[in-house]
Parts: C-alpha cells; structure tokens; sequence
C-alpha cells in the first residue's frame, strides 16, 4: 500500500489557532504533528522531553492579519 503511515490518524477540534500554528511551525522549518508529539511526550513527563522551540510572536500576529486580510471564505 503505497504511502500507508506508520501510526494512526487522530482527529481533534482546534478552533482558527490551527491556522496560527500551522503559520507558527512551518517558521521554524517543522510541522504541526512533530510539534504535537514533543508537546505530548512533555506533558506526559516522558523521560528527556523537553518543550519544543517557539516562534516569534510576530509570525502568529501577522498569520491572523493575513487570515483576516483573505476574508472568511479564505
């Protein structure tokens, strides 16, 4: 099965945060699921964890500006 993946997909509600974070991770040349894994293993005190690096708080600010600059349907 070609690009079968190695754990299961999990579903979760976000609110338009997702977004922000999306904006937020990709600045750091990560994605959200790595992001969610190292919060995971933090939160669950799993020996070595530690939290993962954050952005600028300018790059979430201006992923909002340009979220509501797109409009709604954006």
């Amino acid at each position: 099965m070609p690009n079968a993946p190695k754990t299961p997909a999990r579903q979760i509600r976000i609110g338009d945060e997702w977004y922000d974070f999306d904006a937020a991770v990709k600045s750091l040349d990560t994605e959200r699921a790595a992001v969610m894994r190292l919060l995971i293993a933090w939160y669950l005190r799993e020996p070595g964890a530690k939290l993962p690096p954050r952005p600028d708080r300018q790059v979430v600010l201006d992923a909002r500006r340009d979220r509501r600059a797109a409009g709604p349907d954006a």
